[in-house]
């Protein structure tokens, strides 16, 4: 199956903690520091807002409701208005170098709304694309967000799967600037879903996906390998012949 990888298994995570990791494995996998890295997680709960098109003014609760819900909000780094992630949210970040004619990034959005729709397929859930709004549709319901960003043909950030959220903190934004359409959740939908099981079938579905076999490693391995990829850098650098 094509190329290996990595994959990291997280549970709930601050979104600057991750973002800031996000940004170390970015580097690495440009320098050639890692292979391909796949994130797996959830959120503690926040709001994040894309700097480019996000706007604040789709935030419809004081900074009083935030403390009590205890949601933190968060400029980001990739495309997109605002969202919610938070605990029952399966967050799926991809760090992974486009090469050839993969170097496409309408192609890879594509592509990576393909990983939710087959995922859902799998659990039985007939989920779609929506010309006009990215991310991933059942009927008029938003059940799949997709905001991602691209340094030097590696990717970061990606999409988020609504598994078993609060769907309640949905109601404190316009989620991605949209004020048409609602948004439902796996949990909704079925009734009972088990997280585990939509964890390792998107896991699975990515594999397949992007052709590349994956082997879970714990974030420690991760940093040594980087660690050591820049120790090495910086010991070549210095060596001189005379």
């Amino acid at each position: 199956m094509g190329r290996k990888g990595y994959c990291i298994e997280l549970e709930a995570c601050s979104y600057d903690e991750i973002l800031h990791l996000q940004e170390t494995l970015n580097q690495a996998r440009q320098l050639g520091a890692i292979p391909d890295t796949l994130l797996l997680l959830e959120h503690q709960p926040c709001f994040t807002i894309g700097r480019k098109k996000g706007s604040s003014n789709h935030l419809l609760v004081n900074q009083k409701v935030l403390d009590e819900q205890h949601i933190k909000v968060f400029e980001s780094n990739r495309g997109g208005d605002i969202t919610y992630h938070g605990p029952g949210q399966l967050i799926c970040y991809p760090i992974i170098g486009l090469t050839g004619v993969q170097r496409d990034v309408h192609a890879y959005a594509n592509k990576m709304e393909e990983l939710l729709i087959r995922t859902l397929a799998y659990f039985g859930i007939a989920a779609m694309r929506k010309k006009e709004y990215p991310g991933v549709w059942v009927e008029d319901q938003k059940i799949g967000a997709i905001g991602i960003a691209i340094r030097k043909w590696v990717t970061m950030h990606g999409v988020s799967l609504n598994v078993c959220p609060n769907l309640t903190h949905f109601s404190f934004i316009v989620p991605c600037g949209i004020t048409s359409l609602g948004v439902t959740s796996m949990s909704r939908i079925l009734e009972t879903v088990d997280p585990r099981a939509v964890r390792n079938q998107l896991r699975k579905q990515f594999e397949e996906l992007f052709e590349i076999q994956t082997e879970l490693v714990s974030v420690e391995r991760i940093k040594e390998m980087v660690h050591y990829a820049k120790t090495s850098m910086v010991s070549c650098s210095g060596t001189r012949s005379g």
